[in-house]
Formats: structure tokens, sequence, C-alpha cells
């Protein structure tokens, strides 16, 4: 099937129509339904928006995403539409309304496919935490997609649809991106709306694409970013054309030392680092090492901030207002107990208790108070680093994609987001490109970072780096 909006454009400038491309999607997603990518595949909705779509271009006054076909994260709103957030306690639950980038993409004729499945509530970094079952990684069925938006990433992977969109809160998009061979990109937090994505850490959380190409992920961010009076927290600065990509000037580039030495690291994802670096160098680009000591302190900062956000996002599903209601609770008290209970899933329920006891009376302080302070010294250096310098790299993953169960210990599992974190925790934009090809056959990512509403830049630069690579 098509894998970049090019190609399908192309196919559509040889005489396709809009609904013979969803209708080759519909097969490829049918071949391929061992990965357990798609909880719903809108099929209805897909083919009348397809000839709605058609319709529009014999007209002439068809969207710039027409021939598009996009899945959603299962924590992203469409009217009249499931969406569970891959979550029991939200089954059966459908819509009242469409997200703001959701709706942008529709607005430029996007086809909508399907919603994908993802570690339950988007907590997770394997995609094995769903409650509707592991999504496995297309390029080989034994290990995982990585999370929390694994189904994005293989819907994307395996050609099942042209993009998808994911969330990322902690490296939901970019790590699985760097699993399954896809560009992943995290935009600047506030680039684009959350109105319409069910929420994990509020302060985290931010919207992105995956494709198959550097230009399909340009083009779907400017399309989605921008202000949006129905959230407070988005920014109203004037969006960029991403989509036209430029050529780059020499640049300064800043490489975080302690990312290429930290434990358990695979010498193959090192040795593309320090290979990429050699080629910046060769080609006139200043690369230079910077001190980051505090590399160990993000994932347990990131951890504490986020549990307690989701212990408050969360409290809102309780059985009583929607979703879930344990059918066997007698009383209040048992109503909120039991379905709380059965409705989420170990992990959620860790996060969940977690935030609750970093938010507790005598532990705030400790926890909480310290987490926020530790956020600031680290967007603190982040800023510094990059007042010096234009971009930073770094490795997106430590490793390629493990097998499914191999992880058992909640904290090693936590460690695959070592060298994502860092640009939620400071709000940066940062992008993987999948420029790794191991000798295990897996690929992976490295990763790019750029200044606060960069995203011009970090597409350029991406550009220049996949020619280079």
């Amino acid at each position: 099937m098509y894998k970049t909006f090019a190609e399908v454009k192309t196919a559509l400038a040889s005489g396709s129509t809009v609904l013979e491309i969803v209708e080759g999607y519909l097969n490829a997603i049918q071949q391929n339904s061992d990965l357990n990518v798609f909880l719903e595949v809108f099929e209805n909705s897909a083919k009348e928006k397809a000839i709605e779509v058609d319709a529009k271009r014999k007209a002439g006054n068809a969207g710039r995403l027409a021939g598009m076909v996009i899945g959603l994260k299962d924590n992203l709103c469409y009217a009249g539409h499931k969406v569970t957030a891959s979550s029991k306690i939200l089954e059966g639950f459908e819509s009242l309304f469409t997200g703001t980038a959701v709706q942008r993409l529709l607005d430029e004729d996007a086809v909508i496919i399907g919603r994908l499945n993802c570690d339950e509530f988007a907590m997770g970094s394997s995609n094995e935490n769903s409650a509707f079952g592991p999504v496995k990684n297309f390029l080989n069925k034994n290990l995982v997609p990585g999370g929390s938006s694994g189904g994005s990433a293989v819907a994307v992977s395996a050609g099942m649809c042209t993009a998808t969109l994911g969330s990322d809160t902690g490296g939901s998009i970019r790590q699985p991106a760097s699993f399954t061979g896809t560009y992943g990109l995290k935009p600047t937090y506030g680039r684009i709306s959350r109105y319409g994505l069910i929420a994990y850490a509020s302060s985290f959380d931010q919207i992105g694409p995956f494709t198959n190409s550097l230009e399909d992920s340009a083009l779907l961010l400017e399309i989605m970013a921008g202000e949006d009076e129905f959230d407070s927290t988005v920014s109203s600065r004037s969006v960029d054309a991403y989509a036209s990509i430029e050529p780059i000037q020499t640049k300064k580039i800043a490489v975080i030392q302690e990312s290429l030495h930290t434990e358990g690291i695979d010498p193959e994802v090192v040795e593309k680092m320090e290979d990429t670096i050699t080629k910046l160098k060769a080609d006139g680009h200043e690369v230079e090492f910077v001190s980051f000591p505090y590399l160990e302190y993000m994932v347990p900062t990131y951890y504490v901030l986020t549990t307690a956000e989701a212990s408050s996002n969360l409290s809102r599903f309780d059985g009583v207002h929607f979703g879930h209601r344990s059918s066997s609770a007698v009383g209040v008290e048992q109503t909120y107990k039991k379905s709380r209970s059965e409705g989420f899933g170990p992990e959620v329920q860790r996060r969940i208790m977690a935030g609750t006891f970093v938010l507790s009376h005598g532990y705030y302080d400790a926890f909480y108070t310290k987490g926020q302070k530790v956020r600031r010294v680290l967007k603190n250096r982040t800023e510094e680093i990059l007042s010096q310098y234009d971009l930073i790299l770094l490795p997106t993953t430590p490793s390629t994609a493990f097998e499914l169960n191999a992880v058992k210990d909640p904290i090693q599992m936590y460690l695959q987001d070592i060298f994502t974190v860092h640009a939620n925790l400071t709000g940066h934009p940062a992008i993987s490109l999948p420029l790794g090809k191991h000798s295990n056959g897996m690929p992976f990512g490295i990763q790019v970072m750029g200044k606060n509403f960069g995203e011009k830049d970090l597409f350029n630069f991406s550009s220049y780096l996949e020619k280079l690579a």
C-alpha cells in the first residue's frame, strides 16, 4: 500500500479515487489483523468521507489532505465514534465531540480510518498494558512496538494508513517510532491544542504525528498547530510554513555526552551516533559534547510529576459520571472502589496510587514540590544549552525493540524512556528519525531536539540529516 502522501497523490493523479485508496488500506488492515493494531475500523464513515472527498476533487475544491488516510490513537476524540483509551473503564463510550487536532485534519479532507490500540491511558513503553491485548511489531512479531502509541506506530510501519496521530507524554511517539522505523514528532508543548485528547499528565501531554516521511510530518504539524479557543494552554504564536523544507546553513550542535555513556545503551546505537557526529563535522558543522549531569534524575522526576497529574486527571473515571460501573457494588463507596478496581488495569492502578501518595499530606513537599524544582533546573540547563547551540542531538532509545513479556520490572520498563522524557519535562520539540539499522535487523532512531517553537529548524535540519546518513 501507499507509504507516503506523495505516493497517494501520484496515484490520484494517475486516475485512482480516494475511495479506492481507502479500500486498499482496509484490505491491508484485514491482512495484518494478527498484529492487534486497530481496536475499531471506521469502515462506513471512512468510505462516506472518501466519496465526499472524491466529489470535492471533481469540483476542484478539495483540501490539502485529500487522499490522506489517518488512524487515531485511542485517546483522541472523534464525534460519533468510540474512544476508550484502551481501558475497560471507558468500554462502549462514544465521543460527543471532535478534538481540535482531528477536526483540522478533517477540514482539510483527510479520511479517518479507525482507532488504534495503545497502552491503557497512554501509560507504558511497550504497548503491553492495553486492556485489549498487546500490539505486535510488524517487523518482527515477537517484539514489542514500543509505547504507549504502539498501534499508531505499527499502522504506519505496516502501511495500514498513510499517517497516524499519537500522544507523547514521556516519549510515547518517539520511542515507538524508533522501534518501528518510522518518523515520530513531539512538537513544542502548546504548539497543538490538547482539546479532545484524554489526559494522562496535562503539563506533559502533546499530540503529534507518525509518518513514513519527514514531509508528511511537517505538513500535518502545519495543519494541526495554532491557537484554539478550547485550550487555554495552547500557544497563540503564528504557525510557520513547516511543509516547505529549506536547505540549511552550517549549524552548531550539542551532543549530551552522558547519553552515550549511560548504562545499558547498545554499542551499535553509540556507534551510529559517533558516525553521525563525524559526518556532521566533516560537512563543516560545529559539534560539541556538552554536560547534562541530570540524566539519572529525569526518569524519577518524570514519574513523580506525571503520576501526580494522572491521579488528579483520572479521578473523573469513577463509575458514577460515566464509564464502567461495577454490577456487584452496593452503595456509593463500593461503587467507586469496585468500578475503578475492575475498570483500570494494573499499570494504571500503580500510577494512580503512586500519584496519590506523592500528593498526600506530609509527602507533597518531599516529592511533588521537589519534583517541580528539579523540572525547573532541567529546563534552565536545557535553555542554557540551546542559547549557545542550534540543536541537541541524542539517541531516541538505548536499544532496538525488545521481546514481548521480556521486561517484567516496572522500573526497568520506565528506564526505556531515559532519552525521551527530557523533551517532555522541558517542553521542547523533538523528533525521532529512522536513521539507524542494527545488525539484528531492527531499526532505531536518532533524536533531534530544538528550541521552543523551533520546529521549522528541526525539520530543515532533519531533512539534511536524512541525506547525510
